[in-house]
């Protein structure tokens, strides 16, 4: 599979080009789409999504910050704290 350059795609991307740059399936990316996780729009025939180049690259960055911060959570005192969720005391994995 070629990887998409930025010199070779305007400002949309297919679904197919974002699978590329995600090295994912279309059908992944169709799924972020479907529970807007990845902001696209529908142009043309139903399904015929377009991501703009700019909320892709911004879908990347946030998956690094959110594995940043889960990062530091887990490094932290807290994450050793047992966790309480419909009434029920979840403790944390222990490595």
């Amino acid at each position: 599979m070629d990887t998409v350059s930025s010199d070779s795609v305007g400002r949309f991307l297919t679904v197919a080009d974002a699978a590329d740059i995600l090295n994912i399936s279309p059908v992944e990316v169709t799924e972020l789409i479907r529970t807007a996780e990845l902001p696209a729009i529908s142009v043309g025939a139903p399904g015929r999504w377009r991501i703009e180049r700019a909320q892709l690259e911004a879908y990347i960055a946030g998956k690094y910050e959110e594995a940043r911060r889960m990062s530091l959570w887990q490094e932290s005192d807290i994450a050793s704290l047992p966790e309480i969720a419909r009434g029920t005391i979840i403790r944390p994995q222990r490595d």
